[in-house]
């Protein structure tokens, strides 16, 4: 691993136990898939924080989808398959 360090991180027994099978199942250290859990969280998470920043300024101009254009919606979504 290019540039890494190390982080200390408490799991409970039947979690760490559950790495433990998931780490042997697929060959891979407990410590690559901690990291790649911890990966994968961090960018969901700074993509929704994004997109929630977007919503909010959008919000702050006043760029709200209007009666018509979320009647449009429901409908489209709550129409029954013919």
């Amino acid at each position: 691993m290019a540039d890494s360090s190390v982080l200390t991180l408490r799991l409970d027994s039947k979690l760490k136990k559950q790495l433990d099978k998931l780490s042997k199942a697929t060959s891979r250290t407990r410590s690559f898939l901690a990291a790649e859990a911890v990966r994968e969280y961090v960018t969901l998470n700074e993509w929704q924080i994004e997109e929630i920043r977007k919503g909010l300024a959008e919000a702050e101009r006043g760029d709200f989808a209007g009666d018509k254009d979320v009647e449009k919606v429901v409908r489209k979504w709550t129409q029954r398959a013919r």
